[in-house]
C-alpha cells in the first residue's frame, strides 16, 4: 500500500492504520504472509462481524455477472492489476464476504466509507481528498 508507506510526506500522517479479518485457521500462512510482505500494521479479528456487517454483510456475489466475457475480462484485469503490484493470491478459505475501508476521526465516529468491490482499486483521490476533509474536520463521505 504506498499510500501507507514510511516516509516523511505519507497521506496517512496523523491516521492510525489497521486491518479487521474475519478468519483465522483457514490459511494462517497467508494471512502471515499478508501481514509481513503487503500489511506492516494491526490485525484484528472481527469475531462477531460488526464490521462486515457495517457494509451491509456484501458478498462478492452482488457484483456477479454471468455473462462469460465480462467474468473473463474482470479475472484478466484483476490478474495483471496483481502482476504488477507483484502480488501472488490464493483461493483459501471462504472468500465471499467483503469488507471495506472505514476511517475515523479522533473520536473514534466512523467519517468515511468506501465499500469493497473485489478486483477493484480504491479511488485514491477521493481517499486523499476524504483524508484532506477529516483533518479540516469534515464529515462523513463515501466514495
Amino acid at each position: 500500500m504506498h499510500l501507507a508507506a514510511d516516509s516523511k510526506a505519507s497521506p496517512l500522517d496523523g491516521f492510525d492504520l489497521f486491518g479487521i479479518i474475519k478468519e483465522t485457521g483457514v490459511d494462517d500462512t497467508g494471512l502471515e504472509e499478508f501481514h509481513k510482505e503487503y500489511f506492516p500494521f494491526p490485525i484484528y479479528k472481527d469475531l462477531n462481524l460488526e464490521f462486515y456487517d457495517a457494509f451491509g454483510n456484501g458478498s462478492v456475489m452482488a457484483h456477479v455477472t454471468f455473462n462469460p466475457f465480462k467474468i473473463f475480462s474482470g479475472m484478466k484485469r484483476m490478474k495483471n492489476r496483481l502482476k504488477e503490484k507483484k502480488i501472488e493470491g490464493n483461493l483459501t478459505g471462504e472468500g465471499l464476504k467483503t469488507g471495506g475501508l472505514i476511517i475515523f476521526d479522533n473520536d473514534g465516529s466512523p467519517k468515511f466509507i468506501a465499500p469493497e468491490v473485489t478486483g477493484s482499486p480504491w479511488n485514491e483521490e477521493e481517499l486523499l481528498a476524504s483524508l484532506d476533509n477529516i483533518r479540516k474536520g469534515g464529515n462523513l463521505g463515501e466514495l
